[in-house]
């Protein structure tokens, strides 16, 4: 039974999981915007809205803390000096899903993760 198992695998290995969530989290703070799938833009948003949280700490431990998850040091001070000031006063929900149909080749349903 799956009481209280929460995520999807998307049937691969936990780090090659782990690994697309950073990639996803990473190029939508780098682009603000992203076009991906729905139920991987549902599973990452949790992590970038953390990322966002952490940027509105704004200190040392939450940059340190930032740079586990994204390890490039551009794209955590894009995060700290530009993205994070400007939801100081939200308390969350800092992103924004739309469903946009689905694709040509597959037919996986697509959608666009944003920053509000």
């Amino acid at each position: 039974m799956r009481h209280g198992v929460s995520g999807r695998k998307f049937d691969m290995p936990t780090a090659q999981r782990k690994a697309l969530f950073r990639g996803l989290v990473r190029d939508l703070i780098l682009h603000e915007r992203i076009t991906t799938t729905v139920t991987r833009a549902k599973e990452m948003r949790p992590f970038a809205e953390k990322m966002i949280t952490l940027g509105k700490d704004g200190d040392l431990n939450a940059r340190r803390k930032a740079l586990q998850f994204v390890t490039d040091k551009d794209v955590i001070a894009k995060l700290f000096t530009d993205i994070a000031p400007r939801y100081t006063t939200r308390q969350g929900g800092y992103t924004r899903i739309v469903k946009l149909g689905r694709r040509l080749g597959d037919g996986a349903d697509m959608a666009i993760i944003e920053l509000v």
